[in-house]
């Protein structure tokens, strides 16, 4: 039987998508006071963005319990007998421990692999994607394991933030990033390095900000999938997907939702860029291409 992927809400995967490829999305919690909520369950992206505006209460984030991973492995566990589940960063997150002890909840022989990704948000779910298309094949869980691994190692991030306050806010940045980008009035930018959020820099206005995505996708082609992540600046993000889709044509990137579970920690304005690379002999190919047409026609004389 088909290999059944489980993930986090953290993915940030447009639920068509987590639908058309049988991905189990287990949702991550969020609290505004003393009101708790399933990640784009309970509250959606717009509701949540508007209160994360006018609360004066910052949210908090908690991860799935064991029992929610349980519940999911059990349901799909009727239907498989081999689940892999692949979840946010364990350096950042108690989700990959939920996830491994939400195995014990599950009796019979299903073999449930939990995979440690070492991203976030659509970086997460790109690695998701992958390991599903690989099971609709009618790959062994060891090929899909395989497959997520390589993923894993191929995928590359960044980030527009429109400020730290929420970072610093929500705890996954320390005061003197606050201190440097209020001082200044520039747009820090984010990426994920060995599984922890770090500043990847600063763009003075949002147009050069924009401008550091398109560059940073440009640098990793040729790519297997691309994905653009936005809040509420859809129209940014469509401008952005907009001369992607000029460097490879014929295949737009994946438009998705950063959620309430990332949302949290980025704030309304974030966006965020997430490439997978082409397998090593694609770019190999891509890169001899990339020679031969750089290299000047000779004119003999007449």
């Amino acid at each position: 039987m088909t290999v059944k992927i489980v993930t986090d809400s953290t993915s940030d995967l447009p639920p068509d998508i987590a639908e058309a490829l049988g991905i189990t999305v287990v949702p991550a919690y969020v609290r505004f006071g003393d009101r708790t909520y399933r990640d784009g369950v309970d509250i959606t992206a717009d509701e949540f963005y508007e209160r994360l505006r006018k609360d004066p209460v910052h949210p908090t984030t908690s991860a799935p319990s064991p029992g929610d991973f349980g519940a999911a492995y059990k349901r799909l566990a009727k239907e498989c007998s081999e689940i892999v589940s692949i979840v946010v960063t364990s350096k950042m997150s108690a989700v990959h421990e939920s996830a491994l002890l939400g195995r014990h909840e599950v009796s019979g022989n299903c073999r449930i692999e939990v995979v440690d990704s070492k991203w976030v948000s659509i970086g997460l779910g790109l690695i998701a994607m992958a390991a599903a298309e690989k099971a609709r094949l009618g790959a062994g869980i060891e090929e899909v394991l395989e497959t997520a691994r390589q993923a894993i190692s191929r995928m590359g991030m960044l980030a527009m933030l429109d400020t730290l306050r929420y970072a610093v806010r929500g705890g996954r940045l320390g005061k003197a990033s606050k201190l440097l980008g209020a001082m200044v009035k520039v747009k820090p930018m984010i990426t994920a390095r060995d599984g922890i959020v770090v500043p990847a820099g600063l763009a003075r206005t949002r147009s050069k900000g924009m401008e550091r995505l398109y560059e940073f996708v440009k640098k990793h082609l040729p790519a297997e999938e691309i994905a653009i992540a936005h809040n509420t600046n859809r129209e940014e993000a469509e401008s952005l997907a907009s001369r992607v889709k000029t460097l490879v044509p014929g295949k737009g990137p994946i438009m998705a939702r950063v959620g309430p579970g990332l949302g949290v920690h980025g704030g309304p304005e974030a966006l965020v860029v997430a490439v997978m690379k082409a397998k090593e002999d694609v770019q190999r190919a891509f890169a001899e291409r990339r020679r031969k047409l750089s290299v000047p026609t000779l004119r003999l004389p007449h």
